[in-house]
């Protein structure tokens, strides 16, 4: 992806997916939602940019064989400096599980937090314009799905410094059922408690998970099962605030919301 702007402290920055056979993703998200491709970093091996109308929205890259069995949406934070957040990490009893690394023009850590979502930490520039809730077929904001989200607010907000950034820019409160930060008044992540670490399922295991804004969720709800794809929780039986979730046919699990919402 191009890489010439910069992301504020603690902001998502960018998602991707690691799927173990990637032209079967980039066919099902292809039809889903209009994406096209182009070759991403060869450092990453099989890796492709997604586009929405041109604009790059998300990554997807091929598994290795060692992480075949992980199969996710992963959402990345933008640091001033990945070796303080990392350390802030560990300090907090979570683990760095690789890096800090570099990594083209900036440098790259993925960690998990305490109880167990993984998400990344990027240090350096970003696509220009990309932003959770900036597009049609693209994220429109991200949910951590843990078992107490306010112990997740504490732990995110100290180690990304959401707790004593400029309160004109960085909101964090309490709203429908989950902690919600915002940034520059967008709302661009919500924490909801739940989750069971030793969950079977995968779907009630912490997690980060990306919603994506579609212009008819129904009729986007019905094309997923066509492409294989199960839906967990069909519109119909769900709450009008509540987005739709979606397994894709190789286990990563999104959500799907209108674009007027």
């Amino acid at each position: 992806m191009t890489e010439t702007a910069h992301a504020p402290q603690g902001a998502p920055c960018w998602v991707t997916l690691l799927v173990p056979h990637l032209e079967a993703a980039q066919h099902f998200y292809g039809e889903l939602l209009g994406w096209h491709y182009r070759p991403g970093s060869q450092k990453l091996g099989e890796y492709e940019i997604a586009l929405s109308e041109g604009v790059p929205v998300a990554g997807m890259g091929e598994a290795r064989d060692s992480l075949r069995a992980f199969v996710a949406w992963t959402p990345y934070f933008a640091a001033d400096s990945v070796d303080a957040v990392a350390g802030r990490v560990r300090e907090r009893g979570a683990t760095v599980a690789v890096g800090p690394v570099r990594f083209g023009s900036g440098r790259v850590a993925w960690a998990a937090d305490p109880a167990g979502a993984i998400f990344g930490i990027w240090e350096g520039p970003v696509t220009p314009g990309w932003r959770v809730g900036g597009r049609t077929n693209g994220p429109a904001w991200l949910e951590l799905i843990t078992r107490d989200a306010f112990a997740a607010a504490l732990f995110y907000g100290e180690v990304f410094g959401w707790d004593r950034a400029d309160p004109e820019r960085y909101d964090i409160r309490y709203e429908h059922d989950r902690v919600v930060l915002r940034i520059d008044k967008e709302t661009v992540a919500g924490l909801s408690g739940g989750a069971v670490e030793d969950a079977p399922d995968p779907r009630i295991r912490p997690h980060w998970h990306v919603h994506f804004r579609v212009e008819d969720v129904e009729a986007s709800a019905a094309k997923a099962t066509s492409l294989g794809a199960e839906v967990v929780l069909p519109p119909a039986d769900a709450p009008p605030e509540r987005p739709v979730v979606i397994r894709d046919p190789q286990g990563a699990l999104f959500s799907l919301e209108s674009a007027g919402s």
